[in-house]
Parts: C-alpha cells; sequence; structure tokens
C-alpha cells in the first residue's frame, strides 16, 4: 500500500521506519502480541463468533462511533485508513475479546466485586482548592457558621468556568480516584457533611460531602471488572513473552 499526498508519496517502509525512529516499534508489537495471545487462547478454549454476533457487534461500534449512516462509515474507514475487510476484523477482535474474557472470568466476577466492595463506593461532593491552609481553616468556620455558601467560596476561588458556574459541584468520584487522605475524610464523614480541609501535594481541599454511594453490580460495573480482571490477565501473559528484535 502507498498513501498520496499532494506531491509526495509514503510508503509502507516509510511507516515502518518512521515508526522505528520514533520509538513505536515496541509499542506496536505489544499490540500485536497482545493480539495474537487473544486468538490463541479463544481458538484453544473453542471460542467462537457467530455470524448474528458479529453483525450485532458491528451495528453496536457504528452507534457508539456515530456512524448511522453508510457514508459516515466510510468516511471513518477513509480517515482511518482502513478497509470493509479491516473494519470487520476490528469488530471480529473486539468480540472475540469480550467473549474470551467472559469465557475464563465470567464467574469470578460477583466475589471479586464482594471482596473489593469498598473500592467500588463512591461520593458526591462539592470541592474547592485553596493554596492557604490558614484562609482554608477561616472560610471552612465561615461555612459551618453559615456566614458564607459553598457557591460563594467557588466563585470567589475556583478557576475553572464550569465547575465555578456549578459552585464546585464534582458530583460523583469513585473512591478509587480520591487520594487516599482525602478518601478517609470523605468515607468517614456523615453526609451532608462539610469536613475539615484536607492536606495534599495538590493543595487544602475544602469538600461538602453531599451522599455516600453504595456500589450495585449492574451490567455496567460488571463489565467494567471483567475487563479489568481480563486486562490484568493479558498483562501478565505478555509479561512472560520475551519479544527479540531483528533490525
Amino acid at each position: 500500500m502507498i498513501l498520496a499526498t499532494n506531491q509526495q508519496q509514503i510508503s509502507i517502509q516509510d511507516l515502518i521506519q518512521a515508526a522505528r525512529l520514533s520509538g513505536k516499534i515496541p509499542e506496536l508489537s505489544q499490540d500485536i502480541l497482545r493480539r495474537q495471545i487473544v486468538e490463541g487462547q479463544a481458538a484453544s478454549a473453542g471460542v467462537n463468533l457467530a455470524a448474528e454476533e458479529l453483525q450485532a457487534a458491528a451495528d453496536k461500534f457504528r452507534l457508539v462511533n456515530q456512524l448511522q449512516t453508510a457514508e459516515a462509515t466510510w468516511s471513518w474507514l477513509t480517515a482511518n485508513l482502513l478497509s470493509v475487510d479491516d473494519f470487520e476484523q476490528l469488530v471480529a477482535h473486539s468480540l472475540l475479546t469480550e467473549k474470551l474474557a467472559e469465557h475464563l472470568f465470567g464467574d469470578q466476577v460477583e466475589q471479586f466485586f464482594h471482596q473489593n466492595l469498598l473500592d467500588y463506593s463512591g461520593a458526591m461532593i462539592y470541592e474547592v482548592i485553596l493554596e492557604d491552609q490558614e484562609l482554608a481553616m477561616e472560610i471552612f468556620y465561615s461555612l459551618q457558621e453559615g456566614d458564607l455558601s459553598f457557591a460563594d467560596v467557588a466563585y470567589q476561588y475556583v478557576d475553572e468556568p464550569e465547575l465555578r458556574r456549578r459552585g464546585g459541584y464534582v458530583g460523583f468520584v469513585g473512591r478509587k480516584q480520591l487520594r487516599p487522605e482525602i478518601s478517609a475524610a470523605v468515607f468517614a464523614a456523615k453526609p451532608p457533611q462539610l469536613i475539615k480541609p484536607v492536606v495534599t501535594a495538590v493543595g487544602i481541599h475544602l469538600i461538602q460531602v453531599e451522599e455516600l454511594i453504595q456500589p450495585q453490580l449492574d451490567d455496567e460495573l460488571r463489565q467494567r471488572i471483567l475487563m479489568d480482571l481480563f486486562d490484568r490477565w493479558l498483562a501478565g501473559q505478555v509479561a512472560t513473552t520475551k519479544l527479540s528484535y531483528q533490525l
């Protein structure tokens, strides 16, 4: 294949050389290895793809990527230098990965969820980050006494426009997203509660905890846990495979 530009031509050899010089070859090799491992393990496990499954997966891919029309799909393929056969391989590999993950770890998801329940907890919070600890304590007491609202503080001290407009309302944050020192304070709160300023390397955090969210193993979380387990397994498989390069 040769890519044509206005006055130049780019060959596959040019692409390979550019990937080598930019240090992309190891990354691409890892991608190829992951694909080979998935395909090999799926074949060994007897994981197959039915035609109707492939069609459903292709339809889902188009929907997620807003490719509802043939024209939109073709434009996307052209922009990504993919043929129709490439598209089918892309969809097939994605579906094969999902089915292999289900085959290997589908019966482990619920147990993993319950064993790591706290990791999937979350909270609805307001937050303002300050640089001065004395100022943070002063504002904290003013908020407690009702002299200020959190929106007042956000309006004055939050730089990010959208967060400022929301009065410092961050919304849902997962326990894993929070720094350990913040997590400990947030999940010890009794909502709705303004917690004492928390000092981290980022600054001094003023946080209003509105609600603590107990996790439910719905379809979305189940799929996320399933793919997390699979990704860990795949990373282990890759790590035990030594790659050598012949230049």
